[in-house]
Order: structure tokens, then sequence, then C-alpha cells
């Protein structure tokens, strides 16, 4: 990677920042989660070294700037994994790395006849599980102490999570303060005033104002799944495998290639292909009577996604 970015190197590497990266280390980090889910091991270890490609990328970018290396990466991890485990490493070790829990270090299992850890007994994970807690909580007390921004209810709301969960937790936290919309009816205006201002922008060409606006939209319509109940991940993904099963239908009975159809013709191959899922489709009922949809290709499309209700036309028309 030093060579990469290093003057004679190559030039997409070296134009790279922090910024247009980012998007990047999602990517890949999707890319393991899926090859897992698939159990496509020889896969995984191909994504698991981009991911880490991602971790070096930063490093050496870091420092350049003079911020950190990737010995600072690793040292900080080192230190971690010491001082939140002292049932492995040991008391002092953990209290060296930088701990300063009194937790118990004695985390062995609990014999259900007898109240209080079994000396000389297998390990527990609930008791690991809960100095690990501890512990990362006292860290982020004494950072959280050494900050000089005030502290806010949204704190608690981890920017690490993909951004739809952040959105759908910021705005439950906001609630609970009574900032929110009364019922989920009112948050269609809300939706249709965004669409409105995204529209402006985008005629006018201003791509960080177009930026904005769509985050506008996005969130907002985040919070209106969050007053439907139901996990806005959850229905984009769902969505996104019904675009691929129609969309695979679609090449499937097209006699030549997509590219050379015309609209109308894409448009009629996409109903078709809806019509034909639809009717492969067995309808089953709950235990609380609502129909659910189950595929017939959901065992080889292997995925935690259970499929919503049907989505809008995707056609030239409304396509979305």
């Amino acid at each position: 990677m030093a060579r990469l970015r290093a003057p004679g190197g190559c030039p997409w590497d070296r134009e790279q920042t922090f910024d247009t990266i980012r998007k990047y280390t999602l990517e890949e980090a999707y890319e393991v989660f899926d090859a897992i889910e698939r159990r496509d091991f020889p896969h995984l270890a191909e994504e698991l070294g981009d991911l880490l490609l991602q971790v070096l990328f930063y490093a050496e970018m870091a420092a350049n700037e003079g911020h950190f290396t990737i010995s600072d990466v690793l040292e900080h991890l080192n230190r971690k994994l010491i001082r939140r485990h002292p049932h492995v490493f040991g008391e002092e070790a953990s209290r060296a790395a930088g701990n300063v829990g009194d937790v118990d270090a004695d985390v062995a299992g609990s014999d259900p006849k007898r109240q209080g850890p079994v000396v000389g007994g297998p390990l527990s994970s609930a008791a690991v599980l809960r100095n690990w807690e501890e512990i990362k909580a006292l860290e982020k007390a004494l950072h959280a102490a050494g900050a000089e921004t005030a502290e806010s209810r949204l704190d608690g709301v981890q920017r690490a999570m993909p951004a739809l969960a952040e959105a759908a937790k910021l705005g439950a936290k906001a609630a609970k303060a009574g900032f929110d919309w009364p019922h989920w009816r009112d948050l269609l205006p809300k939706i249709a005033e965004e669409v409105v201002e995204l529209e402006a922008e985008a005629r006018a060409g201003r791509k960080a104002q177009i930026e904005a606006e769509l985050g506008d939209l996005l969130f907002t319509v985040v919070n209106l799944a969050r007053h439907l109940g139901v996990d806005a991940e959850m229905a984009l993904r769902g969505c996104n495998l019904r675009f691929r099963e129609r969309f695979r239908e679609m090449e499937r009975a097209a006699e030549k290639p997509l590219e050379e159809l015309s609209a109308g013709e894409l448009e009629e191959l996409w109903v078709g292909a809806k019509r034909k899922l639809s009717e492969q489709c067995s309808v089953v009922s709950d235990q609380d009577g609502r129909e659910v949809g189950t595929r017939n290709r959901e065992q080889k499309d292997r995925t935690l996604i259970s499929a919503a209700d049907e989505s809008p036309s995707l056609g030239p028309e409304g396509r979305s």
C-alpha cells in the first residue's frame, strides 16, 4: 500500500481520501456478510482480504498525514483485547492495558443447583460479556468526561451503525423527548415536501444540495417505516431481492438482449415477470392470520430476508 500511494505509484490510489474510500469499506463489509450467509468460504477468504485492504488503506493515508500508523492500529487492538479479557490475561495485565473497572475475573460457569460460580468450572460466556460491557462502558465514560462538547441524548446512538438503522434510532430517541410526528399519516405530506425540495435542487444541478435533500427524504421515509412498525433495512433488502428475481425473469423471458429492447418492451417484460413470480408464490398464513408470500426459489437465493408486500411498478413510468 505504501508503494501504491508513493510517487510513481498508482494514480487512482494516490488520489483517494478518507471520504472517497469510506463507501467501499461498507461495500466490502457487506460482501463479507454475504459470503458468510452463503457459507462460501473460498470467497470469504478473498472478501476478508478486501476488507483488510480497507484497513491498510486508511492506515497508510493516516500515516501520510501524520495521524497514526498501522502499528498504532494493532497496538490499540492488542491493548483492548488484553484489558477486556482479565479472565484470560490476568487482572494485572488487564489493568496495565488500561482497564480501570473493578470486574470479577473469575467467570466460571454457574451450577444450576446452587448460586454463584463453580470454582474451577467451565468459563461462562454470559459472565465474559458482562465484564466486556462493564469495561467498555467505563472506557466510554472516561472518554465522554474528557470531551469538550455537551452530552446529548442522541449520543447513545452509534454513528458506526448502518445509516438506515441510525436514522430509525435517532427518530425513536427524539420521539421520547416529544419531537416526532403524531401519526404516520403526518409523514406523507412531509415526504411530498422533501420530494419537491429535491426536485428543485436537481433542476439546479447543485450536487451537495442534492445529496442533502436526498438524505432528508430518506430520513423521513425511514421514520415513516418506524411509525408503521417496519424495519427499513429489512424492507429495502426485501425489495432488493424482489428486484433481483424479477429482473432475472425478464432476462429469461426476453428473446434478445435487454439492451436491444424499447422502453415499452422492457415494461411489458417487467409486468410479465411480476405476474409470473406472483403466480408461483404459495400463500400461507402465519399464526396471526397474516398472509406471507413464499417464493419457490427462496432456498436457492438463501438470505435472511422475508419478502414484504408487492413493491411499486419499476417500469419506465415509475421505476423506484
